[in-house]
């Protein structure tokens, strides 16, 4: 594999030497600012450079570039493969209902016998992830799964995915790895403390949770966030929710809020939850978050043997960046600092992170991680 990663800010322009990497085995990842949507020179100059490549990316609430952090501009991954087939498919996203359906078309039109990994990314707003991925799992069985939920830092309006080599709402898209060169680490970890009692999940639909306990759910959350409140849904950011399975101790998965209902006193979340779970609220721990970081960047590693060159795509939740303020670049550094010399970084912060819970299981969508995966081939024999 052949890798270059470059960082556009306003006015920047391709250095021409990049585009000797183009080719039909060539993927291209980009992670922008939300308002580039409506500065389509800067997609139309990454076309020009790799017309025969794949091009995916999505909008972010902070771009990842090596161990900094930065907004306004276009963190950019150029990776040509050498012996690894790559394909991409978009898929359009109606509504939250339509997610699961809408993750099975995608996976269909990327599945082969030989398909290693996959990696998403999708409109941040407009989708159940959860139900997405359980689409994605239900095809691709064998393959490894990854990727993220493209962001709009706090402000929960509009969010993109590149489709067709431009910047569009309301899409999923996905690259896909074929063949036995191709090697893919992932890992994922949070970092936050739990606080308050356990509460019974005792009516939900999908994504929407509607009652804890028997009682208005956004009652209760509001009553823990205090002047806070009124700053929902952004705020929420600050306290995501951990859920789990009733008797099940080790699977915990955390939630964040997208958006709320006032009027049935019920909150949007990324992904779903579950009716008869146990939920819990969670808060910051400052130095747990940036050790999360560290963790997933070492569940990566196992990954990667003698590689000429290791890819690594950063997405972490938006709500660790307002958490963790101008100490943001801590985890970034921390992350990369775990990987292998030489390992370029790139990615993003996100609404929701998809990533294996544990290395060979299905994927599943989590919030308020730190999740990597690595890219890398095998060197010849």
């Amino acid at each position: 594999m052949k890798l270059v990663s470059f960082q556009l800010k306003k006015g920047d322009t391709l250095p021409p030497q990049h585009s000797s990497l183009d080719s039909p085995s060539t993927a291209v990842f980009l992670f922008g600012a939300p308002e580039l949507m409506s500065e389509p020179g800067r997609f139309e100059q990454i076309q020009q450079a790799y017309p025969r490549s794949i091009i995916v990316g999505c909008s972010s609430a902070g771009e990842i570039f090596g161990a900094g952090v930065f907004d306004r501009s276009l963190s950019v991954a150029v990776a040509k493969f050498e012996r690894t087939q790559v394909r991409t498919a978009s898929v359009p996203i109606a509504s939250n209902e339509g997610s699961f359906s809408a993750g099975q078309k995608l996976a269909e039109q990327l599945q082969a016998a030989d398909l290693k990994g996959l990696f998403i990314l999708t409109d941040g707003l407009c989708v159940n992830g959860s139900q997405l991925i359980r689409g994605i799992n239900s095809i691709a069985k064998n393959a490894v799964i990854t990727g993220g939920l493209a962001g709009d830092g706090p402000r929960f309006q509009s969010t993109w995915v590149i489709h067709q080599g431009r910047p569009v709402t309301g899409y999923a898209t996905a690259v896909a790895f074929y063949g036995p060169n191709i090697q893919i680490g992932h890992g994922s970890q949070g970092g936050w403390d739990i606080f308050g009692p356990e509460r019974l999940v005792t009516r939900s639909a999908g994504n929407m949770l509607f009652e804890l306990d028997g009682k208005p759910a956004l009652d209760i959350y509001k009553e823990y966030l205090g002047e806070l409140a009124a700053g929902l849904p952004s705020t929420a950011l600050l306290f995501p929710l951990q859920i789990r399975a009733a008797g099940d101790n080790q699977r915990k998965i955390v939630r964040t809020i997208l958006s709320v209902d006032e009027d049935k006193k019920a909150m949007v979340f990324a992904g779903d939850i579950p009716q008869g779970a146990l939920a819990q609220l969670m808060r910051a721990n400052f130095d747990r978050l940036i050790d999360g970081a560290a963790g997933a960047a070492h569940l990566t590693t196992s990954a990667n043997t003698a590689a000429d060159e290791t890819l690594a795509l950063a997405i972490s939740c938006v709500g660790r960046r307002l958490v963790l303020g101008e100490r943001t670049y801590e985890e970034v550094e921390a992350a990369l600092e775990r990987m292998p010399q030489g390992t370029q970084q790139v990615g993003f912060y996100s609404y929701g992170e998809i990533s294996p819970y544990v290395q060979g299981e299905s994927c599943e969508l989590h919030n308020q991680t730190m999740t990597l995966t690595t890219l890398s081939e095998k060197k010849a024999a």
